[in-house]
């Protein structure tokens, strides 16, 4: 069989150049390839690929041909692709403050929630006013009167000394202090300077002042409430000489109190006072104390009531500690000092 024109093995370059094809029919029976630079023409004999000499040179690929366009659609691309990355940041930045100022106005509509809406409040009449500064101070007295009351039935109460029978360690009208944690959490001592209720008859009638029902129910209140000192209607202070189960006696070859054998130098009496005109020997019951006031001579203590002379511990409201008024006399109550300090004590 033989081949069509146009195929054939290629010519040798040794016997010179090949014979003019010219226009191939053969042509007609080739097919175009695709090809990046064009079309190309028919196939030959020896199978390589040729271009057509009718169509001219073959057209370059449209990458190289169209370079620099498309190296600026490239840029294009590439900044349109930033321009939406920053758009995308401003977008989102913009959602933040969106966010921010919401939550701002939240909170200012919160805060203008918890008063009135929109609007100040209202100026109170004259009478509200009036209204308002009484119940406060309504309020401030009702809690000072209750924690006046507490501390004076649990802690302290002041007294009112009428009397010159504890001078000089305590004058006239000095205001003292007591604690009524003694006799109790703390235990009485000898020297300790207290006050007690009436035993018996130590004290005379009570005279009326005379004040007027209003004045004296607040000065009763007042008194209650631990306000005022408590006066001398039902009270007394004066210094413990002997304790339960102590002997006392007086007095010694030198006039001076014994206690339990053991003479004592007692440098809180009034000056030039003896320590007793009267003479006695006694002994202490259980849960009872003698007492003597430091100005001797106007005292009326345990050594000038026979029928009561000794004061039931019970009766006891607390210890003598400090003067609060006058200034001019404030400090601690005089103590002791020495005076007892070689007494033994009694089981």
């Amino acid at each position: 069989m033989s081949e069509p024109a146009g195929y054939g093995p290629p010519p040798d370059p040794r016997n010179g150049p090949g014979p003019d094809l010219g226009h191939d029919p053969g042509h007609e029976f080739g097919h175009e390839l695709p090809w990046p630079g064009g079309p190309i023409g028919p196939r030959h004999d020896s199978g390589e690929r040729r271009t057509s000499e009718r169509r001219g040179p073959v057209p370059l690929p449209v990458a190289a041909e169209s370079g620099s366009s498309g190296e600026r659609s490239r840029r294009r691309g590439e900044e349109r692709r930033g321009g939406d990355h920053g758009t995308g940041r401003n977008t989102a930045r913009n959602t933040r403050n969106t966010r921010n100022t919401a939550r701002d106005t939240g909170r200012g509509e919160r805060r203008r929630g918890r008063g009135s809406p929109g609007r100040p409040a209202a100026p109170r009449t004259p009478l509200q006013t009036l209204v308002a500064g009484v119940t406060e101070l309504v309020v401030v007295l009702a809690m000072a009167l209750t924690l006046s009351l507490i501390i004076k039935t649990f802690l302290v109460q002041a007294f009112y000394i009428p009397s010159p029978s504890m001078e000089n360690s305590l004058l006239v009208g000095d205001r003292v202090v007591v604690s009524k944690l003694t006799p109790g959490p703390l235990d009485l001592h000898h020297g300790d300077v207290v006050v007690f209720k009436d035993p018996g008859t130590w004290l005379p009638a009570v005279e009326d002042p005379g004040d007027g029902g209003l004045r004296r129910a607040l000065r009763t209140t007042l008194t209650f409430v631990g306000l005022l000192p408590q006066d001398s209607g039902e009270h007394l202070i004066k210094r413990v000489i002997g304790l339960p189960g102590d002997t006392v006696v007086c007095c010694d070859a030198q006039k001076r109190l014994t206690v339990n054998g053991v003479a004592l130098d007692e440098t809180y009496l009034y000056p030039n006072d003896e320590p007793s005109l009267q003479t006695f020997t006694v002994t202490v019951p259980k849960d009872s104390l003698w007492v003597m006031g430091d100005h001797r001579s106007v005292s009326k203590d345990s050594r000038l009531n026979p029928q009561a002379p000794f004061v039931p511990v019970s009766n006891v409201v607390g210890k003598a500690f400090v003067v609060v008024w006058p200034l001019g006399h404030a400090g601690g109550v005089a103590g002791p000092g020495e005076t007892f300090a070689r007494v033994p004590e009694k089981d």
